[in-house]
């Protein structure tokens, strides 16, 4: 057989005929249509070779399914077309390139061979030969809908050959044209079947009229959505066209340096990000402005950058609170010894938050003395609601500014720090840490503290003001946590918009606690080592508690263990340089004798006893920024003309505690048996040590007074013991605060017997029991009842004034 064949005219078929059968996949031939075919089972490799050796037609059917490779007489339809074979291409070994033209419709009968390839005996089926006069016209109308619907579908196929309507309308059989526009749809094989398998022409007209009219409005439609897409895409390369443009003259010009001209990502960005309808303008009218500028003016770079921080903004980027009340506690407890009130504080806003969502952040404050985990606490609150933490120091910060931000007219100007900091955490319901807020300053160029008023107002800080944004910013959502060492120097009004807790310092037992659960295993872990190679007593943890630290927070404390796992860290690095014989594992144990090798001797005594050995001393409580601490009040008298020096850095309401308990021993000298005249001929002088720190306050009036009463009396005052209290003129007791400080530093001293006034009795609530049981408390309205509780047992015999029916000890 030639590579290439053309076949001759053949018979027309007779009924009952026996034909070779050609199964087809996904192709439905038609009477009059021309198909081609790729030939490639062996099977329809051998039919085609004998069909044209012996010039004889085929029968055609298609597959109900595609996949099968090898049909059988139940996988094809019984419906198919007679076809001639017009033209014969050998394309490879046992592949051919076959052009088949349909004849007429048949039916199969049954097969009679099925090797080498099918043979079946089929009829040709044909419609009526004789119509009724209306069934003519039904025909011809619908003949003439599809011819005028098929020339419409042409026209929406840019693809179909312009000759194609022509065609249509050179077609003047019904039957013929229904096939012919059938054969070039794109319809699914079972739908071209279904019409193939129509032979009455009316029925056949309708079926075809009712899918192209089908095809016609979905062509329609798609005609429509396309040119709409059309006019989009038309409209955006004419804009990208003129961008082009544009950015080749300013090139051209010099105007144009690296991405200064390209605008395109921060306006995608202005239209992608989810703004506030007041940001959304303010942006879109910026972004006009800046199309307009020369990039090389320097009010270009301005706008960018004012631009770029307005979207950096996250105006509607949240974190989820986790609302969890039994994780919270978890958490907090994990990350801190103690501090219940701050704990207690933070899990009654998880609880309020938990059932009403829309609930304002609140305003805490934590004061404290330094170490005793302030700051350290706010990452805590951040990990338990599952927000993200930033921290703003606030010391020593003076201009309004850095809190309000700049505005953009000056050179250089930035958002203020609350802005920046929203920035950085990238959300609107950070957990906000300003630290230090006690410490800020103040000058010409304005008042920070004043500017942090609407920040931490609730009812204000949702239109939050910043001089460089100069449109509202949401802080309603944000959670503040400020940090102070103490109230005094914050402005009464910052100080009345926030939940003051206070922390106290820790006693040696809470230290001894954090040290086991934290520091200790933080120091071991930072500096390389394990549990194996160091060990602290409890022993030798509580003499460093003691003798190697004086403080209320715990930051001295972990900087001396962490001397200890330093000295330990390099016999471990040293051992591991040498060979495995010389090499031994590395174990220590710290003993108290052993404590003097890592941190050298030891730094703090207990020095009560022998500061208060002679007459004229007295030991006192006082507070201050850092915690409790003791404090010595020294008396001496020598000749003179009468006069009071006061030495130590005293301020003046402590100055005026002194003339009060002295001006009170001389109303009263004839009761402790002094001379009326003892200031006549003597000078008193009265130092308080340390005397670089400056030192106020009334609270050490009771002691002024006893210290003067034992230098003039000669009774010493005994060394365990401590007092804190107001005096006035009549001898009577008043209260003071810092109680709970001023009894934890007494306790860390040593001291036994701890006298305070009688209306401060009931904070002792915060002092833990474990303290109140180690301590001998006395309560005191008025001093006559002093001497007997503070000067040395029995030594006070001077039958001065007895008490007042008021005063009274318990």
């Amino acid at each position: 057989m030639s590579q290439e064949h053309e076949s001759t005219p053949q018979e027309p078929m007779e009924k009952n005929q026996d034909l070779a059968l050609l199964p087809l996949r996904n192709t439905v031939l038609f009477p009059q249509v021309v198909v081609p075919l790729a030939v490639g089972r062996p099977k329809s490799v051998r039919l085609i070779e004998d069909a044209v050796k012996h010039e004889k037609p085929i029968a055609v059917l298609t597959q109900r399914n595609a996949e099968t490779d090898d049909p059988v007489a139940g996988d094809l339809y019984e419906i198919g077309t007679v076809a001639r074979i017009l033209k014969v291409v050998k394309i490879a070994n046992d592949n051919y390139s076959v052009i088949i033209q349909g004849q007429k419709r048949i039916r199969l009968n049954e097969i009679t061979q099925e090797e080498p390839y099918f043979i079946g005996n089929f009829d040709v089926l044909e419609p009526e030969a004789e119509l009724s006069p209306e069934q003519q016209v039904e025909i011809e109308a619908l003949f003439l809908n599809l011819k005028s619907t098929a020339k419409q579908v042409v026209k929406f196929i840019p693809e179909m050959p312009k000759e194609a309507s022509q065609m249509v309308d050179g077609v003047n059989d019904p039957g013929q044209l229904c096939d012919f526009v059938v054969a070039n749809m794109e319809n699914t094989p079972e739908e071209k079947q279904a019409i193939l398998e129509t032979v009455d022409l009316k029925e056949r007209l309708t079926k075809v009229v009712t899918l192209l009219a089908r095809q016609l409005e979905v062509l329609r439609v798609s005609d429509k959505i396309q040119s709409q897409i059309k006019e989009e895409i038309d409209k955006n390369q004419r804009e990208y066209y003129l961008r082009q443009q544009l950015k080749a003259i300013k090139e051209q010009l010099g105007e144009l340096d690296g991405e200064g001209g390209d605008l395109e990502d921060i306006a995608q960005a202005i239209e992608e990000a989810n703004l506030p309808k007041e940001v959304e303008e303010v942006c879109r009218k910026q972004m006009n402005r800046l199309r307009m500028m020369q990039p090389a003016s320097s009010e270009y770079g301005v706008t960018r950058t004012y631009l770029e921080t307005l979207l950096d903004i996250p105006w509607s980027k949240s974190t989820e609170d986790k609302l969890n009340i039994q994780e919270a506690r978890t958490i907090l407890d994990e990350d801190h010894y103690d501090l219940d009130k701050v704990k207690k504080r933070i899990i009654e806003y998880l609880a309020v938050r938990k059932l009403k969502n829309d609930m304002k952040g609140p305003i805490l404050c934590l004061v404290g003395p330094p170490g005793v985990g302030k700051t350290s606490l706010g990452r805590s609150v951040a990990r338990a609601l599952g927000r993200k933490f930033v921290r703003i120091s606030l010391g020593g910060v003076h201009d309004e500014s850095e809190i309000r931000g700049h505005r953009r007219t000056y050179v250089g100007a930035l958002p203020g720090r609350i802005v920046q900091a929203l920035r950085k955490a990238g959300t609107n319901n950070p957990v906000f840490m300003l630290d230090e807020v006690d410490k800020i300053g103040r000058d010409f160029r304005g008042d920070p503290s004043a500017a942090l008023l609407e920040v931490l107002d609730p009812a204000q800080n949702h239109n939050f003001s910043d001089h460089y944004m100069e449109v509202p910013v949401d802080l309603s959502n944000v959670l503040f946590v400020a940090t102070a060492n103490q109230l005094d120097t914050i402005s009464a009004p910052l100080r009345d918009r926030m939940d003051v807790i206070e922390i106290p310092g820790y006693t040696a037992q809470d230290k001894h606690h954090i040290s086991r659960q934290y520091l200790i295993p933080k120091a071991l872990e930072s500096h390389g080592i394990t549990e194996e190679n160091l060990r602290i007593d409890d022993e030798a943890l509580d003499i460093i508690i003691r003798n190697y630290t004086r403080e209320a927070g715990v930051r001295s404390l972990e900087r001396r263990i962490a001397d200890i796992a330093r000295g330990v860290a390099v016999k471990v690095a040293e051992n591991l340089g040498k060979s495995e014989e010389e090499s031994q594992e590395i174990s220590m144990t710290v003993a108290p004798d052993d404590i003097a090798d890592y941190l050298g001797p030891e730094r703090y005594q207990y020095e009560v006893a022998q500061r208060t050995s002679s007459p004229g001393v007295a030991t006192g409580l006082a507070w201050t920024a850092a915690g409790g601490d003791i404090l010595f009040i020294e008396s001496t008298r020598m000749p003179g003309k009468g006069e009071l020096v006061l030495t130590g850095q005293l301020g003046d309401v402590m100055k005026e505690s002194v003339r009060a308990a002295l001006s009170y021993i001389r109303s009263r000298a004839e009761d402790y048996e002094l001379a009326p005249n003892f200031m006549r001929e003597n000078d008193i002088h009265i130092h308080v040590p340390a005397g670089a720190i400056p030192k106020d306050g009334p609270s050490a009036g009771i002691t002024m007074y006893i210290s003067l009463l034992s230098l003039l009396t000669g009774v010493k005052v005994r060394s365990d013991v401590a007092m804190s209290g107001e005096i006035t003129l009549r001898g009577n007791v008043l209260p003071v605060g810092g109680i709970k400080e001023k009894v934890l530093a007494a306790h860390r001293s040593g001291i036994k017997r701890i006298i305070l006034p009688a209306r401060n009795k009931k904070d002792l609530m915060d002092v833990s029991e474990d303290i109140q049981k180690e301590l001998d408390f006395h309560f005191v309205e008025h001093v006559s009842v002093l001497p007997e509780l503070v000067f040395e047992e029995g030594a006070w015999t001077i039958g001065g004034e007895k008490a007042s029916d008021e005063a009274s000890a318990e």
